[in-house]
Formats: structure tokens, sequence, C-alpha cells
């Protein structure tokens, strides 16, 4: 299937959607409370621009920061995994308790610790909680995933631990790490999301927090306009990460190749 379909077909399905669903909004008196239709949504977008682009500001920033920590702290706790399973042994498994522990299980404690006032720290912790694990969970996998017989060939001819890291079980392990962070991205995402609705108070000026007062205030259009900006911030993190995995795997690893063919 060439480029041109594959954009053409999705796209063309979405226009049917959109059309079917005015069609079908007008066609059987569906009220704006129940469900606004596209260009109710559409009108809501213009009279609320402001809003709308303040609370999306407010969640990209919380959502890139989360990631970022997210990355860094994984990569680095990974990375000592690798280097001295005593450490993994001690940590790892605070770090699946700190994963399967819901966010809005303690979303409430967080808040209370941090303080109403700094609810965006609170959502920029929680998300950071959400989207860290994937990063060391792949990372440490990718790390001990190294050919060990390149490992023995390295040691052969003299090089360090630093260089066997940084040389091999890096390069090793950047699959792994890139795939990760496409995952951690869009739950980075999520977990600003969940989180402000969880620990949202008058202080949080998210896209989520906007959906709740929207919804209390019955303007329906608004909190589908904000739903359609959340969709479209999640899709976009997804494709700048995919397109930053082909950037860096397209010339040397087989599964990026694969997609080139």
């Amino acid at each position: 299937m060439n480029t041109v379909l594959k954009i053409a077909i999705p796209v063309g399905l979405g226009i049917a959607v959109i059309a079917a669903w005015q069609w079908a909004v007008t066609a059987l008196a569906i009220s704006p409370i129940v469900l606004p239709g596209p260009d109710a949504i559409a009108r809501a977008f213009v009279s609320d621009f402001a809003n709308l682009s303040a609370a999306l500001w407010t969640t990209l920033r919380i959502t890139i920061v989360a990631f970022v920590l997210a990355v860094v702290g994984g990569v680095a706790l990974a990375v000592l995994f690798s280097q001295s399973r005593i450490i993994e042994t001690a940590l790892f498994p605070y770090a699946v308790i700190l994963q399967v522990t819901p966010v809005v299980a303690i979303a409430p404690i967080v808040t209370i610790w941090v303080g109403y006032d700094n609810i965006n720290a609170v959502l920029l912790i929680l998300a950071w909680i959400v989207a860290f694990f994937p990063i060391l969970a792949n990372t440490t996998l990718g790390l001990r995933s190294a050919d060990h017989n390149l490992i023995d060939l390295f040691r052969l001819y003299g090089a360090s631990r630093w260089q066997i890291l940084w040389k091999l079980r890096f390069p090793s392990a950047l699959p792994y790490l890139l795939s990760a962070m496409k995952v951690s991205g869009g739950l980075a995402l999520i977990g600003v999301v969940v989180a402000e609705f969880a620990a949202g108070t008058g202080t949080a000026t998210g896209l989520a927090w906007l959906i709740t007062l929207a919804t209390r205030n019955l303007h329906m259009a608004t909190a589908f306009a904000a739903l359609v900006l959340l969709s479209i911030l999640g899709i976009v993190i997804f494709f700048v990460l995919s397109a930053l995995e082909w950037a860096l795997l397209h010339r040397w690893h087989e599964s990026a190749i694969a997609r080139e063919r």
C-alpha cells in the first residue's frame, strides 16, 4: 500500500464519521447538552480559544517535563540495574509497587503532602509515576540483551565497563528505550489528565480541569473541544516519538529497515 492510500483511507474515514455524526445530531434533534455536533464544537473552539489554548499549554508543559524526568530517571536507574544485581534486587520490587499503585488512589495523599496551592507540582509527580516504569523496565531489558559474545570480545580487547556500557550495551538497548518512550509519552499525558481529575482543584488550569468545569456548567461543546485537543496532543506526541525512533534506527536496526521496504 503506497503512502497516499495510507493517509487517504484514515482521513476519508474520519471525514465520513464526522459527517454522519453531524447528520445524526441534526436529524434526530439531539440536545447539545447530551451530544453537541461537530459544528457546535468548532464554534466552541473559536469562542473559548483563549481558555482552551491556555489549558492546552499547561497540560503540554507538565506532560513534557514529566516525560523528560521519566526518561532521565528511568535510564539512569536502568544503568545502575545493569551494572549491579544487588541494586536491581533491592530497588526493582519498589519500582513495581510504584507502578501498580493506581494514581487515583494516591492523588489525594500527594495533594495533601505537596499542598493544594501547588497543584501543578502534584500533577507533575503523578504523571512522572505513571510514565517512569516503562522506561525503566524496557531499558533494563535492553541493556541486558546485548550479545554476550560481543561482551566477551570487548573484554578480551581490554574494554572497560564504561566502554562496554556506552559502545555496546546502550546501542543494543536503544530500540527498547525508543519503543518505551512512545508508550511513556502517552502515559505521561494520561497521567496528567487522570491526576487532574483526581486531584484537581480551583488552582488547576489544564485541559482536564477545563473539561470538569465545562461539564459542570453543561457546556458540552467546550468539553468536547478540550477532549479533541487532548486527542490531537496524544497523536502528536506519538508521531514525534515515532519520528525520533525512525531517525535513530533506520540506518542500522532491522525493525526500522523492514518498515522502509
